[in-house]
C-alpha cells in the first residue's frame, strides 16, 4: 500500500492550528496574577534561609500543600538551580532533600546573593520573574487540545458502531500489556478503537502535537514511532491477531523535515495496517472501512 502521505504536496494544508498560550504583553498579567503569591512566599523563605540547601528543604516540606510547593520548586529551578527538575523535586517521599543537595549543590546559586536579590521586590522584578516561571506552563496542552477534538470528531462520525477510550488531558497511558495480558514488554498507547458490539479492540493509537520540531527530538520521534511499530506487528504476527496503528499527528512541527518523512514512511506500511491522519484529514485516513477490515 503507497502512503496517502506521500502524496501531499503542501504538508502545512492539512495542519491544525492551535494556541499554544498567550502573547506578550497581556502574559504578564495573566502570570503575575497567577505567581505573585509564591514570589512573595520564596522571597520570604530566601530570607529565613542560612543556605540554599535549607531552601530547598523548607520548600519540600510535607507541610506545603502540593500546588503551592510545587509553584516553589519552579522558583528554585529558575532562581536557584536549573538542574533541579521539578518533577523530580516534587517526589519527596520518594527523593531526599538530602540525595539532591548532595549530588547537585555545586549548581545552587549562593543564599548570600539570593539574599541580596530578593531583600527589595519592585513590581518589576516580579512581573518578569513571574513569566519567567510559567514559560512553559502551556506545554501539552495543544496536544490535550487535540486529542480531545478528534475524540470528539470520532464520536461523531464513527461512534455508533464503534468506541474509543483513553485519557484527553494529563493521565497515565494505556499499557499495551493491559489490553493484551499476553504480551511482554513495555508499549504505552494514547488511545485504543474498539468495535461496540463484542468490545473487540480494532486499534491502537498515538497522538502528538508538535508546535516545532528539529534536530535531536525530529530523530527521537521517528526511531520511537518506528520501534512502536515493529513492537506490535510482531507481536500481531505471533499471536495471529488483526490490529491497526493510528498516528495522530499534527501541528506545524509535523511540516519539519524528517519528522514529515517519517509520516510519508509510516503511513500506509505493513500492509495499511498503519495510518498517519491529522485532524483535518481524519474523514479520509480514519474510516469504519478500514477499521473493520479483516484482510
Amino acid at each position: 500500500m503507497s502512503s496517502f502521505f506521500a502524496t501531499i504536496r503542501d504538508p502545512h494544508s492539512v495542519i491544525t492550528p492551535i494556541e499554544s498560550g498567550f502573547r506578550f504583553p497581556e502574559i504578564m498579567s495573566i502570570m503575575r496574577e497567577k505567581y505573585e503569591r509564591s514570589i512573595l512566599e520564596f522571597a520570604e523563605l530566601v530570607a529565613n534561609s542560612q543556605t540554599s540547601g535549607e531552601l530547598l528543604q523548607q520548600i519540600r516540606s510535607p507541610l506545603i500543600p502540593a500546588a503551592r510547593r510545587m509553584s516553589l520548586l519552579k522558583l528554585f529551578r529558575r532562581c536557584v538551580s536549573g538542574v533541579i527538575d521539578t518533577e523530580m523535586a516534587k517526589k519527596i517521599t520518594k527523593i531526599s532533600t538530602q540525595t539532591l543537595v548532595e549530588n547537585y549543590s555545586s549548581t545552587f546559586k549562593p543564599i548570600a546573593t539570593l539574599k541580596e536579590q530578593f531583600a527589595s521586590l519592585n513590581s518589576e522584578f516580579i512581573s518578569a520573574l513571574a513569566v519567567a516561571v510559567g514559560e512553559y506552563d502551556s506545554r501539552g496542552k495543544q496536544g490535550y487540545v487535540l486529542t480531545q477534538c478528534f475524540f470528539d470528531w470520532f464520536a461523531s462520525a464513527l461512534g455508533e458502531d464503534l468506541s474509543i477510550e483513553g485519557p484527553t488531558g494529563s493521565g497515565p497511558d494505556i499499557e499495551f500489556c493491559s489490553i493484551f495480558p499476553d504480551f511482554v514488554g513495555a508499549c504505552p498507547c494514547d488511545f485504543i478503537i474498539r468495535k461496540r458490539a463484542d468490545q473487540r479492540v480494532l486499534a491502537v493509537g498515538f497522538a502528538r502535537y508538535d508546535s516545532t520540531r528539529g534536530g535531536a527530538q525530529s530523530d527521537d520521534r521517528t526511531s520511537g514511532n518506528a520501534a512502536k511499530v515493529y513492537i506490535i506487528r510482531d507481536y500481531c504476527i505471533s499471536v495471529g491477531l488483526l490490529l491497526r496503528i493510528l498516528f495522530l499527528a499534527d501541528g506545524p512541527g509535523l511540516t519539519h523535515g524528517d519528522t514529515w518523512l517519517e509520516a510519508v514512511r509510516l503511513d500506509g506500511s505493513w500492509d495499511d495496517n498503519v495510518r498517519v491522519t491529522t485532524l483535518k484529514l481524519a474523514d479520509e485516513r480514519v474510516t469504519s472501512e478500514w477499521l473493520n477490515d479483516e484482510h
